[in-house]
């Protein structure tokens, strides 16, 4: 009798996440522009008597679950922001807001990270300690979660944990490791100044266009030539502007581009080649570069401790656990990992289309299970943590 009231309690709760889901995902919302959905997760925690924290955020909240208030107190993290993309998925549910889409899965993360906080009211007075609920804005910005961190809300934080979906995963999968899970991502512009001339008289002028088909032929040798071949590193221009007409030599050209890394040298050494390389070639042909870079997050680092644990919950919960790859891609979540220790853990939902693409969708069915993942997990960092005071 008990265990068919579970199952019951279980299916009422995962007919409410789905519910949610699609609400979410019906009503997408850009970075820094999340009133709407944070609204909607103020008035779902409060329904259910979960404490939402005080604080100077304009979109996003910190929620938290108190048992032993004298405990340890552990943090799970999700993102709430949505991409300027349009859907193409055509789902029953798909976005109503034109040019707006939940491409990266952050629909489901939130309201994974709802269930979650719902299982644990149901246990708070058996819990060892204080779990605070980050539902971050922002991420897609690279820069949400030093919002959520000069509120100093995470301060007696002694552990983090965060998810992202993962279309290359199937449902009942998770993925982690220890260190670095995903990559530093930063953006670098640079300007090529040479002489306009007309198209008929090159010699009377010096062509940017030429000399930045020359820089950016010479940037792909820095990760090729400059950093070791058991290291992981990427360069790419992706954006390239001069000149507006058949029979002129533009005065410039810009350049715009990504650089991703797993190694802080590494990271600091791919800047300093840009310049090098750039402003070699430039002056090369009687030009100038100049070099702007726009540093974003750092790359993840999971802890060994808490990548094991979270390894060993998923298992304890049923899941299919994978030891990941470091990817490229960059996640915010890398800060406050830099300032105390945690997991990153991809969940499965299904084959699909990649992130940020317009057909993008995840598998319902991996929305429960999560919840009630990242429920116990929380429960179980809590006992770890209790056991080393």
């Amino acid at each position: 009798m008990e265990n068919e009231r579970l199952l019951k309690v279980m299916q009422r709760l995962e007919e409410e996440l789905i519910t949610v889901y699609r609400k979410f995902h019906q009503l997408p919302e850009l970075s820094n522009e999340e009133f709407q959905t944070t609204k909607t997760l103020r008035e779902l925690l409060t329904a259910v008597g979960i404490r939402i924290l005080d604080l100077p955020l304009a979109t996003g909240l910190v929620a938290e679950i108190a048992g032993d208030t004298k405990g340890p107190v552990v943090a799970i993290r999700c993102d709430i922001d949505a991409l300027p993309v349009q859907e193409e998925t055509g789902l029953p549910y798909q976005s109503l807001n034109q040019g707006k889409m939940h491409a990266c899965g952050h629909d489901f993360h939130m309201t994974v990270i709802l269930g979650a906080a719902y299982l644990l009211r149901q246990r708070e007075r058996a819990l060892a300690g204080t779990v605070k609920i980050i539902f971050q804005p922002a991420e897609e910005t690279g820069h949400g979660a030093e919002a959520i961190m000069q509120t100093g809300v995470l301060s007696d934080v002694q552990a983090i944990f965060g998810l992202h979906s993962q279309p290359h995963l199937p449902v009942g999968t998770i993925g982690t490791c220890t260190g670095p899970l995903t990559a530093a991502v930063d953006r670098f512009e640079l300007d090529i100044i040479g002489v306009g001339t007309h198209a008929a008289e090159p010699d009377k002028g010096i062509d940017p266009i030429v000399v930045a088909a020359h820089v950016v032929t010479a940037l792909q040798t820095i990760v090729s030539r400059n950093i070791n071949a058991f290291d992981q590193g990427l360069v790419s221009v992706t954006h390239i502007k001069s000149g507006n007409t058949w029979n002129v030599i533009p005065q410039s050209a810009f350049l715009e581009g990504t650089v991703r890394t797993l190694k802080a040298e590494t990271r600091k050494l791919i800047p300093a080649k840009i310049k090098q390389i750039s402003e070699g070639i430039a002056a090369s042909f009687g030009a100038r570069a100049e070099l702007r870079w726009y540093p974003g997050p750092p790359a993840t680092n999971n802890t060994a401790k808490w990548a094991k644990l979270a390894a060993q919950v998923g298992e304890e919960t049923g899941y299919e656990v994978r030891e990941e790859i470091p990817w490229l891609g960059g996640e915010d979540f890398a800060y406050y990992q830099e300032k105390m220790p945690g997991a990153f853990i991809n969940v499965g939902t299904g084959q699909s289309y990649a992130h940020h693409h317009p057909k993008f969708s995840i598998d319902e069915a991996a929305i429960l299970h999560s919840a009630r993942y990242f429920s116990r997990l929380a429960e179980q960092v809590l006992l770890a943590l209790e056991k080393d005071i």
